[in-house]
């Protein structure tokens, strides 16, 4: 009888796995797993025969399949979707060969034909008389029926497959020495699959069946660690549903060991809204609740998205399907769990009043409210760590959390945050997965967002994947306002767990806006404490501006006011320019001149202004921001010229130097050297040194919430610093006009820029919806759009449906993966896939110079179908077509000079539409390669700098981040005038004890919480702004009571 794979032992070349394969379809009708395997094994041996024939493929490090298949040659070489068959067999294969899951003839028939369609592409690129051959299941059927009406022949056929299959299971295939069998043969078939590839017609996945979809369902749940048939049945019949009948079947029902239900799972088809199986998933949980007295936790999918139900929060999205060990943990903490309404907080963790109040903040969210974000606004040295930590350990003796992950963006925070845990809850098992690799069941878990990324899919152990969707509790965001936008924001979508925000300076602003993050009101955090508030309650230090204005920093070097011996000096230094530049802008300082005059006067007014401890005999610890590495250096070589006697007095410390950490950390230690830190970035956040005295701004900051962290470093109380005394301020040196820049309410958000394959590959998409137009079906542009049709969808096929943050949106992967998605397009499906789908697309491997050319051109073409004008980027189109024309003796170069010459001297830029813009795309990406490199020559300059003005101001604490719940306050009193506890207010009556619990019930529920008005008290002035009488009458009855209430809520609060 014949099998679908009998076509290989036609082409000699195929001999490697010809066997294999016919043997795999064989073997199904006796043994489904060894099926499997072969299959499995086939596939192996096809991969590792190209590895040996092709070109464009390399040995990789580590030889087995998982590495092969993962190379990037092999990547861009294979379909998508048959990468995606490809592994759906690698993964079955693997469930055979290295658990006891055992797997049916549906799994083995599908990885035959998965096998079938990759080995269909095999031949395709490489047999010298392709014929397509489509997998066809009634070879399988045929021969099951015969073997079924004869005895004979289904003891004979046992035999002989069983025999063949011991034969199978000893061959082992050396890959180097298949490739040093095949080096003959490698041009000439690696030629014949570069002419033929292009003929291949791709099969892309079909999952509106039912029954194909489901096994890609079970897939997912294997991956998870369940055990069909031991913890995890189907169609499972349950008795009491309201039909006819009264019997139902819940598609899936996960099971503890006890055999008692952890979870009902309702699979809708694709098409279809997870929420219609809401009702009925509820009523089989109904009947298994009254059967086994626990209801178990929901989950709603559709093949594309998941829904959790879990009895406590709100129903929600899931990245995934629970395992085994989570859904038992989640069970084991709901027996444990305790009430949050009254907690106590450890005063040695967090023993400050605003501590306490954050913690209750928290807890009274998470319990009181129902809710699952929390976000903690507090002062840059306010203690967020002790709070957090503090926060953990109510949560973990409350029994609702058991695992922890904090993460946070840089190695130096997340070792700082360990070891504040470590000292602070000795008993609580802490591991740093960025240096440590053998402790990743600890129960609370430091990573940065990098390293937490790759260890979701590939850290496992005995039972199977470890940081599953709901392996953690509570998830703690340090430096929030930076790491929730960019492109690890889908740890957060992955993982299902509460999740604690720690920003010290959130964001208002259009698409990343912390409060919107965290589903709360601008300016209306959980728990918000201020800089000023903490200043004035003692708790930080207070600073004082020393702002700076240097002649060259202001305006620039100008070449005619220069004394006769500097235009020598001036002139000798730009002798090799073509002329001597007349003025050199404020902006190339520091950039591209160095001039060490300006630098020794910034450093003379810190040695000689700034705070000193010793009696005097030292420079405080001061850090100095450079503007790059580069200007650190210089820096650095001025003050050892100039200050030569004091030894190892400073140091640059940025991502550049080796063993950084170890340099912060000798900063951090009082009794050691520098004094001074000269950093790029590296120390401008999230890094507690108390003894911080002086801060000297040496570059411009455009963002204000990192300005403000910036002056964060200096903040800290550090008891007896100054010669016994206390620190009570700071200096901040200011010569880039920080201060005046932020007084004028300037400053941007730093921009959430997406990488570049995904903004290309936007703009692709926006230029297609708008090729849809009318005045744009011509037979070019229609090809035009189909090409980039083409594209996008090879772009979104490439993605790895296994890898967690794809998963997230398989649902948009697999809309934009068929081409007759892209007909009909709408805005809404450009800002869709703006948002679901760009941020997800792979690099690829081009030269990255051609990649920005293209990003460049789509720009401009996008720009003109929208009618908008593109003289910037017509400006970087003319700059870079010039730069090609200055190496024009190179071959490509001259090829294209017609082109080139049109662009730089003729109005065809000007006058041309999107059909010349492509040509200018496709012609000239290639040749941006050649780009003579534009580094900048560094010019170091002594010219004499002048100080114009140095004033010394107070500190501006008072921000309005959180003036909305003061808003508030006021509109509710305005418009609630008859109030009898206003009315008294308002007369300056005295209040009773009622009274005061009506006015709590106002303050603390209808305009805000507790903590809200906690947040907003102060000496009754509003901020310098005058009150009406009214108001002005409440806050000082507020005021009055302020005492009271305090001294009440320190012993434990309103009952």
């Amino acid at each position: 009888m014949r099998t679908n794979f009998d076509y290989l032992k036609n082409n000699p070349e195929f001999s490697t796995f010809a066997d294999t394969a016919i043997s795999a379809e064989k073997i199904i009708l006796m043994d489904s797993g060894s099926s499997i395997l072969n299959s499995r094994r086939a596939m192996e041996f096809a991969v590792k025969w190209m590895y040996s024939i092709e070109d464009e493929l390399d040995k990789p490090y580590q030889d087995n399949l998982y590495s092969l298949m993962r190379e990037e040659q092999f990547v861009n070489l294979v379909p998508a979707d048959i990468l995606k068959r490809m592994e759906y067999i690698r993964r079955c294969g693997n469930d055979v060969a290295h658990t006891n899951k055992k797997l049916g003839r549906d799994e083995a028939m599908l990885c035959l034909e998965n096998l079938a369609i990759f080995l269909d592409f095999v031949s395709c690129c490489y047999s010298t008389d392709y014929k397509e051959h489509i997998f066809n299941k009634s070879y399988v059927q045929d021969r099951i029926d015969k073997i079924k009406n004869s005895k004979a022949n289904k003891a004979e056929a046992k035999e002989k497959l069983l025999e063949e299959q011991k034969r199978i299971e000893k061959q082992e295939l050396d890959l180097q020495k298949l490739i040093e069998e095949n080096k003959k043969l490698k041009e000439e078939l690696s030629a014949r699959r570069q002419e033929q590839q292009p003929t291949y017609v791709s099969k892309p996945l079909d999952l509106s069946e039912y029954k194909t979809r489901k096994l890609y369902i079970d897939s997912m749940l294997r991956d998870a660690g369940w055990v069909e048939g031991k913890d995890w049945l189907n169609e499972v019949e349950l008795y009491g549903m309201p039909n006819k009948s009264g019997i139902g079947y819940a598609d899936y029902v996960l099971y503890d060991d006890m055999h008692k239900p952890l979870a009902v799972i309702e699979a809708k088809r694709t098409c279809v809204d997870v929420s219609k199986g809401r009702q009925q998933a509820k009523l089989y949980a109904d009947i298994l609740e009254q059967k086994y007295k626990r209801r178990p936790v929901i989950f709603l999918t559709n093949g594309f998205e998941t829904h959790i139900i879990d009895g406590q929060y709100p129903e929600r999205k899931c990245s995934m399907i629970y395992s085994k060990r989570d859904l038992e943990k989640w069970f084991n903490l709901l027996t444990m769990r305790t009430s949050l309404n009254y907690i106590t907080v450890d005063k040695n963790i967090a023993g400050r009043y605003y501590q306490e109040s954050a913690i209750k903040a928290v807890c009274d969210s998470f319990d009181k409210k129902n809710r699952r974000k929390a976000l903690l606004v507090m002062a840059t040295g306010s203690g967020k760590t002790r709070t957090v930590i503090a926060l953990c350990d109510v949560l973990l003796k409350a029994g609702w959390v058991k695992n922890i992950l904090f993460l946070a963006d840089r190695k130096s925070l997340v070792l700082q945050a360990k070891r504040n845990f470590v000292n602070l809850l000795p008993n609580l098992s802490c591991t740093n997965l960025v240096e440590e690799k053998d402790n990743y069941n600890a129960h609370c878990v430091f990573s940065t967002y990098k390293t937490m990324m790759n260890c979701i899919d590939s850290v496992n152990d005995e039972k199977g994947k470890l940081f599953t969707c709901g392996h953690f509790d509570l998830v703690i965001c340090d430096e929030a306002h930076r790491s929730i936008y960019n492109k690890y924001k889908d740890i957060f979508a992955y993982f299902d767990a509460p999740l604690v925000g720690l920003p010290a300076t959130p964001k208002d602003e259009i698409e990343k806006n912390t409060y919107d993050v965290f589903d709360l009101a601008n300016g209306l955090p959980t728990y918000g404490y201020d800089l000023a508030q903490a200043v004035k309650d003692g708790y930080l230090v207070d600073y004082i501006s020393v702002e700076t204005k240097l002649k060259f920093l202001e305006e620039g070097i100008v070449y005619d006011d220069l004394s006769d011996a500097e235009k020598e000096v001036y002139e000798g230094t730009f002798r090799n320019d073509e002329s001597v530049p007349e003025r050199i802008e404020s902006s190339a300082l520091n950039k591209w001149v160095f001039n060490e005059d300006t630098i020794r006067k910034v450093l003379n007014i810190l040695m000689e202004q700034g705070i000193k401890i010793d009696y005097g005999q030292k420079i405080g610890k001061t850090i100095i921001f450079a503007k790059s590495h580069k200007h650190a250096e210089k820096i650095l070589e001025v003050f050892n010229k100039d200050y030569s006697h004091l030894s190892n007095y400073a140091k640059v410390i940025d991502d550049q130097i080796n063993y950084a950490q170890s340099a912060i950390d000798e900063f951090s230690d009082p009794k050691k050297m520098p004094q001074i830190a000269i950093s790029v970035d590296m120390l401008d956040t999230g890094i507690d040194v108390p003894e911080v005295v002086n801060l000297v701004f040496f570059k411009k900051v455009m963002s204000k919430a990192k300005f403000w962290q910036m002056i964060g470093r200096g903040t800290r109380l550090c008891p007896g610093l100054i010669d016994g005394e206390d620190k009570s301020k700071f200096y901040i040196f200011d010569f880039c006009g920080n201060f005046e820049f932020f007084r004028l309410n300037k400053g941007r958000a730093i921009a959430n820029t997406m990488p570049l394959q995904g903004a290309i590959f936007n703009l692709q998409f926006e230029i297609s919806y708008k090729l849809q137009d009318i005045e744009y079906q011509t037979d070019r542009l229609i090809a035009y759009r189909k090409q980039l049709v083409e594209q996008m969808t090879e772009k979104t096929r490439e993605l790895q449906r296994d890898n967690f943050a794809v998963r997230q949106h398989l649902k948009y992967v697999d809309l934009y993966s068929d081409e007759k998605n892209y007909q009909g397009l709408t805005f809404e499906d450009t800002l869709i896939v703006r948002e679901e789908l760009a941020p997800l697309i792979l690099p690829d491997v081009d030269d990255v110079s051609a990649v920005r050319f293209d990003a460049l051109m789509y720009g401009i073409e996008l720009a003109y179908l929208a009618g908008k004008k593109y003289t910037r980027a017509r400006g970087d189109l003319l700059k870079k077509v010039s730069g090609i024309a200055s190496v024009a003796n190179i071959l490509e170069i001259q090829a294209q000079a017609d082109l080139i010459n049109k662009i730089l001297h003729t109005d065809y830029v000007e006058t041309a539409d999107i059909n010349e813009f492509e040509v200018i795309r496709e012609k000239l990406r290639g040749l941006m390669k050649y780009l003579p490199d534009s580094v900048r020559v560094i010019y170091d300059t002594d010219l004499t700098d002048e100080v114009l003005s140095m004033e010394w101001n107070e500190a501006e604490l008072e921000n309005d981040e959180l003036k909305n719940y003061k808003e508030r306050a006021e509109y509710y009193i305005r418009e609630h005038q008859d109030n009898l506890v206003i009315a008294k207010l308002k007369t300056n009556k005295p209040l009773t004890s009622t009274d005061i619990s009506a006015l709590e019930e106002i303050l603390w529920k209808e305009i805000g919480t507790k903590q809200d008005y906690e947040t907003e008290k102060t000496d009754g002035t509003d901020h310098g702004r005058r009150d009406d009488v009214f108001t002005g009458s409440v806050r000082r009855r507020l005021q009055l009571n302020h005492d009271h209430w305090f001294r009440r809520q320190q012993r434990g609060g309103f009952r």
